[in-house]
């Protein structure tokens, strides 16, 4: 009996056993099973979204906003007292408002934005003339998914004012970023920051791609999506468009109002990727990989897209200008504009291009950490000079066109954002140029070359101790010469980034693959800085805009 009461036993503990056993594969399948319709509903979110952005970047969708609000205007009141306010209409930024209204005397106006627990947002809208009857604007500011209060100061030229309150709630937003940055370090009181807006530019992401603004405080106060990729910089022409990137085969042209006026897709030549500028004709002069290339060679091409017709030309082909460096190097590298794309030879990685008024340009050489000046760019591209790491070039012609280093400074590790700045104060040939030195050392195409031949120079990709730097040449071209004037240690970015002097005299720094991004004192004193979370792996740039004579008076 007792052997058969153990026999029962075990048996009836057999029989739990392969019940919880069972329970728990079915919660695995279950869980597994939730996983899976939580990754489909994700893919489909994703899916619905990018088509609604693509039809957004149509002739078609934006004609039709536009007879849409002809038609609201020709039934709308549209008094101060009965304002036409009408949401994102052209969908080209997610929380705006499009407001017209007509007044019976002649007025200025600016707007107050109000939202508990943020900071408040006021501007003067853009008019043609600084007191109108009519207007019309694009308003900014309004935080998502709560109540905001709009306060309009109307005020004529005889100084009088009065106010008109509206009430609207904040549009959803499509993308996933932060309302309010975190700040790692706040300004002081009654510090200058400027009143510009932090346009974020490629905080690349495997879903919707956008460029977002912030404020000073950092609130967000714009959500500008964009096809895929990202913007690199805001453009702005003589015709009040203000020009971006939204994909790498497409450049637009958008107007006060959030309409895309221009829509231009780059054909099936070239890709572009990184920086484009305008030139004295207001076309846009472009870094691009030329596409179907027997040798697979990447981003080292510049081309022209005429803002009129639409039409791609070549510049230049730098592997044309330096075909015996070119041949010199080991086929390898990545293309940013295309990540799946394999073999690829990057082997100059052009960065920046600034144009100058004499129909020269000046580039950014990653691969090279090497900054490069052609003459005469869109008519008979030549090489003037170079600046950097002369050996680097060693064995080639070209090591003889390096400017000659007057001081005890480093050279840079593979740079990004150069900018030409002219100086009435200088003479003629001298002019101020600086950058975000990333202070890395490396090339994939150059596997046996000794980066440390740069003092201080970082060769890790991932270092605690490594800093970037700001750094500012005075460049002497009578002399052949090249003097740091300024520079500071910065977060360490081995990778993309950007520096931006601005009007206050701060200097604006994207460490951009430590989401960190902030206003320093020109002594390099860190006066305010915002971190954001990362979508993928960095924030590509960021510079501050004031938005003067587009959106704001």
């Amino acid at each position: 009996m007792k052997l058969l009461s153990l026999l029962s036993a075990h048996s009836h503990a057999k029989r739990w056993l392969a019940a919880a056993l069972a329970l728990i594969v079915a919660a695995g399948v279950c869980l597994a099973s939730y996983g899976n319709v939580d990754a489909a509903i994700r893919q489909n979110r994703i899916e619905r979204l990018n088509a609604r952005i693509e039809n957004i970047y149509t002739s078609e969708y934006q004609n039709a906003a536009d007879e849409k609000l002809a038609q609201e205007k020709s039934t709308s009141a549209a008094t101060e007292d009965d304002m036409l306010i009408v949401e994102n209409p052209y969908g080209t930024n997610t929380t705006s408002l499009y407001v017209y209204f007509t007044t019976d005397d002649a007025v200025s106006v600016s707007y107050t934005v109000h939202a508990d627990g943020y900071a408040d947002f006021t501007r003067t809208a853009y008019q043609r003339s600084k007191y109108a009857k009519t207007h019309e604007f694009q308003l900014l500011g309004l935080i998502p998914d709560v109540k905001n209060t709009i306060t309009f100061t109307l005020t004529n030229s005889d100084g009088d004012s009065r106010t008109k309150t509206v009430e609207r709630k904040g549009a959803s937003l499509l993308g996933n970023e932060e309302t309010q940055l975190e700040q790692t370090v706040s300004a002081k009181s009654g510090q200058n920051l400027g009143d510009g807006l932090y346009a974020i530019l490629g905080n690349d992401s495997d879903e919707q791609d956008f460029m977002f603004y912030y404020d000073t405080n950092g609130v967000l106060r714009g959500e500008i999506p964009v096809l895929y990729y990202r913007s690199h910089r805001l453009l702005f022409d003589k015709n009040g468009l203000m020009w971006f990137s939204a994909s790498t085969k497409h450049m637009v042209g958008m107007n006060r109002l959030g309409k895309l006026e221009k829509i231009y897709d780059l054909g099936s030549r070239y890709i572009l990727h990184h920086d484009y500028a305008l030139d004295s004709n207001g076309d846009i002069v472009m870094l691009a990989t030329e596409l179907n290339r027997d040798d697979h060679a990447v981003q080292d091409q510049v081309a022209k897209l005429d803002t009129s017709t639409g039409k791609v030309t070549k510049v230049l082909d730098f592997g044309e200008m330096f075909a015996d460096y070119k041949a010199s190097t080991t086929h390898a590298g990545t293309d940013e504009s295309d990540m799946s794309a394999k073999g690829r030879w990057d082997w100059l990685h052009v960065n920046t291009i600034q144009l100058l008024d004499d129909g020269s340009a000046l580039f950014s050489a990653r691969e090279t950490s090497t900054i490069i000046k052609v003459n005469d760019l869109e008519s008979n591209p030549t090489l003037d000079y170079m600046i950097g790491e002369r050996s680097v070039w060693k064995g080639t012609k070209e090591a003889s066109s390096f400017l000659t280093k007057v001081g005890d400074f480093s050279d840079t590790g593979g740079q990004h954002s150069i900018t030409y700045v002219a100086d009435d104060s200088l003479p003629d040939g001298q002019y101020y140029l600086y950058m975000f030195d990333n202070n890395y050392g490396t090339s994939l195409t150059r596997p046996d070359f000794d980066w440390s031949v740069i003092d201080g120079i970082s060769t890790e990709f991932s270092s605690d101790t490594a800093n970037s730097q700001y750094r500012k040449y005075l460049v002497d071209e009578n002399a052949g010469t090249y003097t740091e004037v300024s520079s500071f240690d910065v977060p360490y970015s081995p990778y993309v980034s950007s520096a931006q002097e601005l009007y206050n005299g701060n200097i604006l720094i994207d460490s951009g693959m430590k989401g960190l991004f902030g206003q320093y004192s020109s002594d390099g004193t860190l006066l305010a800085q915002y971190k954001m979370t990362l979508s993928s792996s960095y924030i590509y740039r960021v510079y501050s805009y004031d938005f003067s004579g587009f959106y704001f008076a």
